[in-house]
């Protein structure tokens, strides 16, 4: 949630540092600002709302001259989303100004002490305590002023401040900040989106760490002030990669995307018809005693991990849960070194996540993280981290990020069921061979598929929508549920078929729109019982099933199709065509799709 960017050079700051704004749109805010200090002043600009509001106030920027700034996004927290309390947060005195990812903890008794001191606050933010506090320490030091402000503050931040006088600064600690080395210039960000414009050449901050920024260097700092040489990597992505490419939104092209990124995910790891992750070694040994996983996660990831779930415990035969990232923290799991703690997030930055897998590894598990931001918190936390190489994804709901997670899952099972001798030489290879087909798999499932804009169209009237399935269907369920209601406000909710009978039959009436994955052949007859259950209290039914399947045609109302393959790879190409109803049944809704109300792409604070 929120962005951050932060510019140091010779050209006007402010066009810089509103461009990487919108690049920074898809976190998800309410409200975004700048500040820039020309050596005599800091100049301020900020509104509520989008970032087009921004640029209309200061015409691009052009109104707000200096060459050293800092910019953010505001995704509420504390205090109502308004010109007051968006970003950036001054001094009193002027001398600063502070924009803010992330939450401070110990803001409210910050907040009495100053406030006893006789500093006066404009807003109901947290953010504002760090600006009174640098005012405060400042003795004609800034960095000094930095550091001990750095060390009264609790919680998780990210923060960028600037001085009258031009200087720049960045701080981390649990939430991400990356610095950008240009030639003359050189910037600060949130998320490298906002840096590939202008330089595919970062540093990756570790918490605790602040830095100075100037046109010509940068100079990194640990928690004591002393210089510290970090490494600079590599952005493998360009800025056309975070763009829409001719699409109407980023959601619609990441759709497209997904053969390509599975394609990407799984091919360099299969070599020679065997799978080999890059940074995931065991021993026999080491293997052999794992009597226990557990995946933690949120939202879509937690679904990946259902799916994985079931793919892991029928391949491998070892028991799996799945925990969401935000209960498992606080419940004081029963985990030792005999657990395996597979952790998976998009970002690398989720906050519950990262909580989560700290809890587990003090209490001896083994942590294998699936994320696609490479350098983010969880990858340096974890003994293992598999890539899912999925690139950019800006669209706040996930699609490609979530296929190609389940195929990292997919691929451990089966890497790990041939490891412990569970998995004959005729059953891998046809599972290779099966992985290798997937893109035009996937490619299918959208070419079999171009009623569902016509479909979306009309029964996107529904006001609730209910998904039900069966053992993988029913993992899948959770994603498409999830998919529709987060983009089209439309409440959708998915549920065991075999549960309906145990209370949700009660919802069914005369209309009801009732979406029924019938993928899974073992239960299929089953689930078609369940059909008849709805239909019969004057349900429609809109059926997800293989192409080849014609008995499920006689039964539902609408079909969409999914090509047949390997069952235990089915949810993949499954979820896509799910994706693409939401999508169009969110279009024809008029809702913003690539930055949904409420919703932030990274969820940095709890």
């Amino acid at each position: 949630m929120c962005g951050i960017v932060g510019f140091s050079g010779t050209r006007e700051a402010a066009a810089v540092l509103i461009d990487g704004l919108r690049r920074l749109e898809y976190r998800g805010y309410d409200s975004a600002g700048i500040a820039v200090a020309d050596g005599e002043n800091i100049n301020v600009a900020k509104v509520k709302g989008y970032v087009k509001n921004l640029a209309e106030l200061t015409h691009d920027g052009a109104d707000i001259k200096g060459t050293v700034g800092v910019g953010h996004t505001r995704w509420a927290t504390h205090g109502a989303p308004n010109d007051i309390n968006a970003h950036p947060h001054m001094s009193s005195d002027g001398r600063f100004a502070v924009v803010h990812n992330g939450i401070i903890e110990n803001y409210a008794l910050l907040r009495q002490e100053l406030t006893k001191k006789g500093y006066k606050f404009a807003s109901d933010t947290d953010t504002e305590v760090v600006a009174h506090l640098l005012e405060m320490y400042y003795d004609g030091d800034a960095k000094r002023a930095v550091m001990k402000t750095a060390s009264r503050l609790e919680g998780s931040y990210s923060l960028g401040v600037i001085c009258r006088d031009g200087r720049l600064f960045a701080m981390r600690e649990q939430s991400p900040l990356i610095l950008g080395l240009g030639v003359g210039e050189n910037y600060f960000a949130s998320d490298v989106a906002a840096l590939v414009p202008h330089t595919k050449n970062v540093i990756y901050l570790e918490d605790g760490e602040f830095a100075e920024l100037t046109p010509d260097s940068i100079t990194v700092y640990d928690v004591r002030g002393r210089a510290v040489d970090k490494p600079v990597s590599r952005v493998t992505w360009d800025v056309e990669a975070a763009e829409k490419g001719g699409y109407e939104h980023f959601m619609l092209k990441e759709i497209m995307e997904q053969p390509a990124c599975f394609k990407a995910t799984v091919e360099p790891r299969i070599k020679d018809g065997r799978i080999e992750f890059e940074s995931f070694e065991l021993s026999d040994e080491e293997l052999h005693g794992i009597n226990r996983i557990i995946i933690t996660a949120c939202g879509s990831a937690g679904y990946a991990g259902q799916v994985g779930r079931y793919v892991i415990e029928e391949l491998c035969r070892i028991p799996v849960a799945v925990e969401l990232a935000s209960e498992l923290r606080y419940r004081g799991p029963i985990i030792d070194g005999h657990t395996l703690l597979i952790v998976i997030s998009q970002s690398g930055e989720t906050a519950d996540t990262i909580a989560a897998m700290r809890e587990c590894k003090q209490r001896g598990a083994r942590t294998l993280a699936i994320v696609n931001v490479v350098g983010s918190t969880i990858a340096k936390l974890a003994d293992h981290v598999i890539y899912t190489w999925a690139g950019p994804e800006i669209a706040v709901a996930t699609t490609k990020g979530y296929t190609t997670q389940v195929a990292v899952l997919d691929m451990l099972a089966i890497y790990l069921a041939d490891r412990l001798g569970l998995m004959d030489k005729e059953r891998y290879d046809k599972l290779i061979e099966a992985l290798h087909d997937m893109p035009g798999k996937l490619q299918r499932a959208i070419d079999l598929n171009r009623n569902i804009k016509k479909l979306a169209k009309r029964l996107c009237g529904h006001n609730d929508i209910y998904f039900i399935g069966r053992n993988l269907d029913y993992a899948v369920c959770m994603e498409g549920a999830l998919k529709l209601k987060e983009i089209s406000y439309i409440f959708a909710e998915a549920y065991a078929a075999g549960e309906l009978k145990h209370g949700t039959i009660a919802l069914i009436e005369q209309g009801s729109l009732v979406v029924t994955l019938a993928c899974y052949e073992p239960l299929f007859e089953k689930t078609m019982s369940n059909i008849e259950e709805v239909k019969a209290r004057g349900a429609q039914v809109l059926a997800v099933s293989l192409e080849d399947n014609r008995q499920i045609l006689k039964k539902a109302d609408d079909f969409i199709l999914v090509p047949r393959t390997e069952p235990i790879l089915n949810p993949i190409a499954e979820v896509i065509p799910l994706q693409l109803f939401a999508y169009y049944v969110a279009k024809e809704r008029g809702c913003d799709i690539d930055k949904p109300k409420n919703l932030a792409k990274s969820v940095t604070v709890e």
